[in-house]
């Protein structure tokens, strides 16, 4: 099979973007059906690798590729419709811990050194954690369907506060295997003062609710410079409790956020005012 020029290629590409069909483009270049028919998949797969390999991200991106090597310029609906017919869909990064080397090795030696833990084991364990409750609305972007032409409403709108206004507040929760613990809401920001005395009420009196035996007390919480303090690690000591060494970079513990999410529905909500 004779190959082909980077002229003819480059054309056989724009005609297709142009909505003509194989026959037409075999027609209009001479060239055979089958050289057309493999430029065209060569082309949708030159895009597929290049998102399946994460050089690139989005339809945008796929058309400035495809731009840069056609003359021809193409729109970014029609690389969203070739990942479409691959089974491709948009989807909004999911988050997760930036983990090098070093946090990997630490991950590693707690799961090994925690491989054999029984259920008795982590019954023993206070799970802990701070969030912030919006009272107002989330942090991210609320969707909704909106008719054409219509007007500006509540129900397509969402509130704001400006500098505060008591539209959040931060809480610290506990939970443990026989239920949830004492929610406390964080006064400003907290420091190692404030966290020993979240400590001294609402760790203490959470292991006695939860029925977790003193001497037996396993405590957990992330590496926050306010929880690795000297004086968090004495009231620790002073209290008999022993804390899990948590690796950095661990993943947020979901059902904490839910649990603190959940006793906090009964607070009052801010009422929707005229838009």
């Amino acid at each position: 099979m004779k190959p082909t020029s980077s002229t003819q290629h480059s054309s056989v590409i724009s005609l297709l973007q142009e909505g003509y069909s194989v026959r037409q483009i075999q027609s209009k270049t001479g060239l055979g059906k089958s050289i057309v028919g493999r430029i065209k998949k060569e082309d949708k797969r030159g895009i597929i690798h290049q998102i399946t390999t994460g050089r690139l991200d989005n339809a945008v991106q796929g058309a400035q590729y495809i731009n840069n090597i056609i003359s021809h310029p193409v729109h970014p609906q029609t690389v969203r419709n070739i990942l479409k017919e691959h089974s491709f869909r948009a989807v909004v990064k999911q988050k997760r811990p930036l983990l090098r080397q070093h946090h990997r090795k630490e991950h590693l030696i707690f799961a090994k050194y925690h491989e054999n833990w029984t259920v008795e084991d982590w019954k023993r364990v206070l799970w802990s954690d701070e969030m912030k409750i919006n009272r107002i609305q989330s942090d991210g972007r609320v969707y909704t369907w909106k008719q054409s032409g219509e007007e500006l409403s509540d129900r397509i709108t969402t509130l704001t506060v400006k500098h505060g206004g008591g539209n959040n507040l931060m809480v610290w929760g506990c939970m443990g295997w026989e239920g949830v613990g004492m929610l406390t809401e964080v006064q400003g920001i907290m420091d190692a003062e404030q966290y020993c005395e979240i400590l001294s009420g609402g760790v203490v009196e959470s292991f006695e609710k939860l029925g977790m035996e003193e001497g037996q007390r396993i405590f957990q919480q992330d590496n926050d410079p306010k929880h690795m303090a000297k004086r968090t690690d004495k009231w620790f000591e002073d209290n008999n409790i022993k804390v899990l060494v948590w690796p950095a970079q661990s993943p947020d513990l979901n059902p904490i956020e839910r649990q603190s999410q959940g006793q906090a529905e009964g607070l009052p909500q801010a009422t929707k005012g005229s838009t």
